[in-house]
């Protein structure tokens, strides 16, 4: 995976910061390989545990890690920009170097900078999501569906991190907008049906008029999609793999459309396919698609779909980094984008995934739909 990369990172790391620090050789040396833990602690999971996604560890140990792994790559990347204004002042300075004083001082600011700056984004990443609502205009509307409101949930990545208590309170948040339907599309969990019994149990209080419809996430093949769709429809849902539902709501029609995660043919399973969850589905009724990830814009725009729902991205967790992220996603990574007619919708993600536990500037959220006719 990325591992190569890390070490990379590490070395310049250590070259950049560590080395240069007027402190005594072992202390220097010590902290080296204190990094170079930090910095390969998902791979030291895998090899632990089986997994980097899922350390069965109590939540301090992976809250501290978390805070140790995104402050060193935030200590890296203001050192990068640091390099960058040194680089700079000795090209205008024409071959002077700079005072090793400010350079010095400048190490300690980036340090400093990096931790705290990683101590607030963790802070901000595990708490519970405030709610983000968000008019979705519909061609061709049915009356009965203007001001029909929708839940979702994203990317919940319930775990040791996003415990059975923040998922209860992310539930009564959800509640407490009295939906008419609560969507989820995918990712919901890490760790096995087993290891997260009493975790997603809260989920069966999800309540809404019309029920809990929800699509598979790439971390549920990750950890056995078969047994965790039948653990989610003992939870009260309807999970959607290629196939759709419709929600007749004081006689206007909406066809809520699922499909599979693009990782599902690694696991000998069907990848997804928006014609064959559209079989059968009625003509004139407006078409809501769940797909975990941004994928098959243009295609599934062509294919008739009016709403597009998709998380994956968590919205690019750090604002900047977030264009990185949507370059790697379709140029798809936040909020609503118009596809020919159709709206796609990213979602932030209402939790992450614990081996990255950061958000920096992009907020999680529960995200509340009301449907509106187009003018």
């Amino acid at each position: 995976m990325f591992f190569p990369y890390v070490y990379l990172a590490y070395l310049y790391f250590v070259l950049r910061l560590i080395v240069p620090l007027p402190l005594h050789r072992y202390t220097r040396i010590g902290l080296g390989l204190a990094l170079l833990l930090i910095c390969q602690h998902h791979m030291i999971q895998r090899w632990v545990f089986g997994t980097m996604f899922s350390p069965e560890i109590p939540r301090i140990f992976i809250i501290l890690l978390g805070w140790l792994y995104c402050s060193f790559l935030l200590a890296l990347l203001l050192q990068l920009l640091a390099d960058l204004a040194l680089l700079a002042a000795w090209a205008l300075r024409r071959g002077r170097a700079v005072d090793a004083r400010l350079t010095l001082r400048l190490r300690y600011a980036v340090l400093a900078a990096g931790t705290l700056l990683s101590a607030v984004g963790v802070g901000q990443a595990i708490g519970v999501p405030e709610v983000r609502r968000v008019e979705l205009a519909i061609r061709d509307l049915p009356p009965a569906l203007d001001g029909f409101r929708m839940v979702q949930l994203t990317d919940l990545h319930i775990s040791r991190l996003m415990h059975g208590d923040w998922v209860r309170e992310v539930v009564e948040r959800s509640n407490a907008l009295r939906p008419d339907l609560v969507v989820i599309t995918g990712d919901l969990i890490d760790g096995s049906p087993q290891a997260r019994a009493g975790d997603v149990r809260p989920l069966a209080d999800l309540a809404a008029r019309h029920g809990v419809i929800a699509s598979l996430g790439n971390h549920e093949y990750y950890f056995g999609a078969e047994r965790w769709t039948g653990v989610f429809e003992g939870l009260g849902m309807r999970v959607l793999v290629n196939r759709h539902a419709t929600v007749d709501h004081d006689g206007g029609r909406l066809t809520i459309a699922g499909v599979t995660d693009r990782v599902a043919p690694r696991f000998g399973m069907e990848g997804p396919d928006t014609r064959r969850a559209l079989e059968g589905a009625a003509p004139d009724a407006p078409v809501v698609l769940l797909s975990h990830q941004p994928i098959g814009v243009a295609a599934n725009a062509e294919a008739g779909i009016d709403v597009q729902l998709s998380g994956h991205t968590h919205g690019g967790m750090i604002r900047g980094v977030d264009q990185v992220v949507k370059r790697a996603n379709g140029g798809y990574v936040s909020g609503s984008y118009r596809v020919g007619g159709m709206v796609l919708y990213v979602s932030n993600g209402t939790g992450l995934w614990n081996g990255f536990p950061i958000r920096l500037g992009v907020p999680a959220e529960i995200t509340e739909f009301v449907l509106k006719r187009a003018g």
